[in-house]
């Protein structure tokens, strides 16, 4: 199965660490790649790395929007995706958190992603991928999509985002 965690609404990184979490209930392998986030920036990595171990990968170099080093953010983003394809194998469900923002923001090609979306399917792993801008090819070749809208949000207000709560 494709499944996709996408919109403008919070929740997406939640509703991949849910999956995570059913899937290693049930004795499932599980692997994790989190685009864009540096590791260490969010309070999710340091569980996903006593869960998952080596199986957990967060190589993103932060914010990308309007950055100057646009082709460090490519590279960093493309070694994830390669990365993603070695595991393949050897899992039943990978999650590839924020990887839609890559996609957006042309770190990883339409291409490529199709490439690991073959080769998952190749290897009967299911795959769930999660962030803002989901392409309609990649709604349309999903099994599952679900689009997260804010109805209401602190941020709105002028609210800063919360430790624990937001990252």
């Amino acid at each position: 199965m494709i499944c996709v965690y996408t919109g403008a609404g919070k929740g997406k990184t939640s509703a991949c660490l849910g999956q995570v979490l059913r899937a290693l209930g049930h004795g499932k392998r599980v692997a994790f790649a989190q685009f864009i986030k540096r590791d260490g920036c969010a309070g999710e990595q340091a569980l996903l790395h006593r869960l998952l171990g080596a199986n957990f990968r967060a190589d993103g170099l932060g914010f990308v929007k309007n950055c100057p080093d646009k082709a460090l953010h490519c590279e960093a983003a493309k070694a994830l995706l390669a990365w993603s394809r070695t595991i393949l194998p050897t899992v039943w469900l990978l999650i590839l958190d924020e990887v839609l923002y890559a996609l957006h923001y042309e770190l990883v090609t339409r291409e490529a992603l199709c490439e690991l979306l073959a080769c998952a399917q190749g290897a009967g792993t299911h795959l769930v991928l999660s962030g803002r801008h989901a392409p309609p090819w990649l709604v349309e070749i999903s099994d599952l999509v679900t689009t997260l809208q804010p109805t209401k949000h602190p941020h709105s207000s002028g609210q800063k985002a919360l430790l624990g709560l937001d990252y």
